[in-house]
């Protein structure tokens, strides 16, 4: 009789942890399916973004990347000898497809916005942008130092302010270009012991500026205006890109890639620059939606002070009092605009609508207003 107890006991404990693992397992599974039907579309996967990588994550992602990839492109330039910059953009961005494609196979990859709302020349035209923009700076990385490919960055910032205002009739207030023109000349005077470059290297990062500009431009208006993720951008843009790199390598690269020594050494250095190329193009893409065009080449000029300042208090590398100062007077200027930013939104929304994210941020910069919230902007 007590064993009959204790088996009928045992299979009632034995039933009631089944009943729960099942509740548990169907707790899992309906939160993994509507994650999975929010992911899948447009609208959903900008919220996942939004809710997962705000503008300091972003930012953050993508200044580690830019670091790295910076001198992982150097490297592969001069070390490893690949004289082949549009080439090697073009091996970036079939890695990153291929990796897309991987993405997109297990149906992880984020939904497009439907096909009207956006056109298809804003893509064909980003994509046209965007090889240009890439491709170039390898170029110029090849011809010239990293202080003036930093140097030729100065002319994106007023070529992004006058392009916003032609596009968008978006102004900037007086104290902000005020910040801005302490950072330019800041960074100017912190690169200026780094200067070398030829006449091509020159033209390459003057045709480099426009491009550049448009590109950051567009990659910040899609993704706040018409609900486009980062990924889902890349996966559209991508193959364009490509075919415009393609036309380029005849135009910019030296003959010969197929005499091209490609050991193992050498190929495994330019798979991890296009590993590298890939994480700086979706972290680029993040940092624009979640900010905007301007506060994404203030953190480029961001990343030369600090590259600067952490070669001379970490290595010891003697750039000059000049540099040094000149750094520290970019970084001030960084910050007053950031203080300025950061104020006009608080000024501008009440404190229970601060954490709604808005339909559109191409207003941040000159304080106007549109339907809808805006969130603080950071850099």
């Amino acid at each position: 009789m007590f064993d009959f107890l204790l088996r009928k006991h045992v299979r009632k404990i034995l039933k009631r942890k089944d009943s729960d693992a099942g509740e548990r397992g169907r707790a899992l599974e309906d939160l993994r399916s509507s994650l999975f039907n929010e992911f899948r579309s447009s609208e959903g996967a900008k919220r996942q973004q939004q809710r997962i990588c705000g503008p300091i994550a972003a930012l953050t992602f993508n200044f580690l990347v830019a670091v790295g990839i910076i001198f992982m492109n150097k490297m592969v330039l001069q070390n490893v000898k690949f004289k082949y910059p549009i080439l090697l953009t073009m091996i970036h961005y079939v890695v990153s497809w291929l990796l897309m494609a991987i993405l997109n196979v297990f149906s992880i990859l984020p939904a497009s916005p439907s096909s009207k709302s956006t056109r298809l020349s804003t893509l064909i035209t980003l994509g046209f942008v965007m090889s240009l923009s890439t491709g170039l700076a390898n170029v110029s990385l090849k011809y010239n130092s990293v202080g003036f490919y930093q140097m030729a960055k100065i002319a994106v910032t007023p070529s992004i302010v006058l392009a916003e205002f032609v596009l968008y009739s978006k102004r900037v207030s007086f104290f902000k270009v005020l910040a801005l023109t302490v950072v330019c000349i800041g960074v100017a005077v912190a690169t200026v012991t780094d200067l070398q470059f030829d006449i091509f290297g020159a033209c390459v990062a003057l045709a480099w500026i426009i491009p550049s500009a448009v590109n950051k431009i567009l990659w910040s208006s899609l993704q706040q205006q018409e609900n486009w993720t980062a990924l889902a951008l890349m996966w559209k843009t991508t193959p364009i890109t490509l075919f415009f790199l393609v036309t380029l390598i005849p135009w910019l690269d030296p003959p010969g890639v197929l005499s091209f020594d490609w050991n193992f050494r050498n190929t495994l250095v330019i798979l991890m620059s296009a590993f590298l190329g890939f994480l700086l193009q979706w972290s680029g893409a993040l940092a624009l939606g979640a900010t905007s065009a301007i506060s994404h080449v203030v953190l480029g000029q961001f990343k030369t002070c600090v590259l600067l300042l952490g070669n001379y208090y970490l290595f010891g590398s003697n750039s000059g009092t000049t540099s040094i100062c000149g750094a520290f007077t970019a970084i001030a200027g960084m910050s007053v605009y950031t203080y300025l930013n950061l104020k006009q939104q608080s000024n501008k929304l009440p404190p229970r609508q601060s954490s709604i994210l808005p339909k559109s941020k191409l207003s941040k910069e000159n304080g106007s207003t549109h339907d809808g919230h805006s969130v603080a902007e950071s850099v």
